[in-house]
């Protein structure tokens, strides 16, 4: 099993930060695809989203939407992962998608970081069409630093936000 740290794909509505604000995982095994404002050359950028290095960070605050695929491809994996979005960001981190080219929640898992979902059963914390959070959302990511640990081990996908155990599917 692989263990990244730092996340591997987002998307992009008004604002999305990418950094190491706390203290990553280390050691044997983990491969770091983001540190700080270092990595970018780890992804291909599908979409619009102006991704940038900046302030310690990888940032993107424009554009329709747009993605950071990783370059290598993960069977079973960890993802650790430090985020800042904005309150409206619409924003996941996606997994198992079947075409880099062709990312949404209909081609692969998308962990969701989304506060004002239309349907909130699929809120930050969620993975949309699997698996639902509590209405109303008591799992909020917007407006400041949060974690998310991602365990994808066979068909098995175990979600922790900011420590907290969110979905086990």
């Amino acid at each position: 099993m692989k263990r990244i740290s730092i996340v591997t794909t987002a998307l992009l509505s008004v604002a999305l930060a990418l950094a190491g604000c706390g203290t990553p995982p280390t050691g044997s095994g983990w491969v770091t695809l983001i540190d700080g404002d270092k990595g970018l050359e780890n992804f291909n950028r599908i979409g619009d989203a102006n991704w940038r290095a900046e302030g310690g960070a990888i940032v993107a605050d424009k554009g329709k939407g747009g993605y950071l695929v990783s370059k290598n491809a993960y069977k079973d994996f960890e993802i650790y992962a430090e985020f800042w979005a904005a309150t409206d960001t619409n924003s996941g981190v996606f997994l198992r998608a079947g075409d880099p080219n062709k990312i949404g929640a209909d081609t692969a898992y998308e962990v969701n970081i989304w506060d004002i979902r239309p349907d909130p059963s699929y809120g930050t914390g969620g993975i949309v069409n699997v698996a639902r959070v509590p209405v109303p959302i008591v799992y909020k990511a917007g407006g400041q630093w949060n974690t998310y640990e991602i365990y994808a081990n066979g068909p098995q996908i175990n979600l922790k936000l900011n420590g907290v155990v969110t979905v086990n599917a």
